[in-house]
């Protein structure tokens, strides 16, 4: 058993040199970790972390509310478009009226944008087609279309943006080229508070064929925003605002908030450069400024878009 003594560690007092090497490490510990700290403090002091963002929208904020464009923003498609459908099933036109506008929203599908041109003609067509009808027979028949049509395609991120502003006590407001009694419908059925659109004329409620003033398009709806703003006693500092087309730069450019919301080519370069907030739902990828990330990131991609029809003028 002697043999394996040199196994057992000997018992033996610590010597002045042993107390000496325990005293020098326990310095030199103390020592590297003294300069860690500072080391820590100096990267801290050249680069400090970025302040959390603040929390968006402000919660009980009554001096702001959010303004949302309808094609492609917050439906997959053309609200007009998705309109005619219904009103061709409705017998409001007859089937060789269809070929020459049915490719406009294939094209609009593919696109992604608004052709000026292009929703022109459409508005005129509805025109010509609604002319001598109620204002209250369209209504009722809009309610109906909805249902059969456009319920299926709201895009669940923009409507959790939206339902953000709304859970946080401020008013959301439709914004669109899309005649005023179908935007209000949809603002309805979303819950939302209003609705700013196009404006036919009525007399004793029956459409006379004309517009007052002009489409809500480009510029005319960051008037119409101004305007609403000013009446409703709002800052448009603290305001926000969503589209996916370049045409509403003037309104996103009026608002503290801008929000490119599935955008085409330009309005995503000019979104870039102004460093405004990007959100594209069509293939489900984040851009990398995103915001209202909780609410955003709700729902996937609603259905795909069956082709509508386009509306023409009814022939005599």
């Amino acid at each position: 058993m002697a043999a394996l003594g040199w196994l057992t560690p000997r018992r033996r007092s610590a010597t002045a040199r042993s107390v000496l090497a325990g005293e020098a490490s326990a310095e030199a510990a103390r020592k590297t970790s003294q300069e860690l700290e500072a080391l820590d403090d100096l990267v801290a002091a050249a680069s400090p972390e970025e302040p959390d963002e603040p929390e968006f929208p402000v919660f009980g904020d009554d001096k702001a509310a959010a303004f949302f464009d309808l094609d492609n923003t917050v439906m997959q498609g053309a609200a007009i478009f998705h309109f005619g459908r219904g009103l061709y099933k409705r017998k409001f036109f007859e089937r060789q009226e269809l070929a020459r506008f049915a490719w406009q929203q294939a094209w609009f599908r593919l696109a992604g944008v608004e052709d000026p041109e292009h929703m022109q003609d459409a508005r005129d067509s509805a025109l010509s087609i609604v002319k001598g009808h109620r204002v209250a027979e369209l209504m009722s028949i809009g309610e109906e279309i909805y249902d059969e049509y456009m319920a299926e395609r709201i895009w669940p991120g923009t409507r959790a943006l939206a339902q953000a502003h709304l859970d946080a006590g401020q008013k959301v407001w439709l914004v669109t080229a899309a005649p005023v009694e179908t935007a209000t419908i949809i603002a309805r059925r979303l819950g939302l508070t209003g609705a700013l659109g196009t404006v036919a004329e009525s007399v004793d409620g029956v459409y006379t064929g004309k517009l007052v003033g002009e489409p809500l398009h480009g510029p005319a709806k960051a008037e119409a925003v101004r305007a609403l703003a000013s009446a409703e006693g709002l800052d448009l500092g603290r305001c926000a605002a969503y589209s996916d087309s370049h045409n509403d730069i003037p309104m996103l450019s009026l608002v503290g908030h801008p929000y490119a919301i599935n955008p085409d080519a330009k309005l995503r370069k000019h979104a870039r450069e102004r460093d405004w907030r990007l959100r594209d739902y069509r293939t489900g990828r984040k851009a990398a400024k995103v915001g209202i990330p909780a609410a955003a990131g709700v729902g996937a991609i609603a259905g795909g878009t069956a082709a509508a029809i386009a509306l023409h003028r009814r022939r005599h």
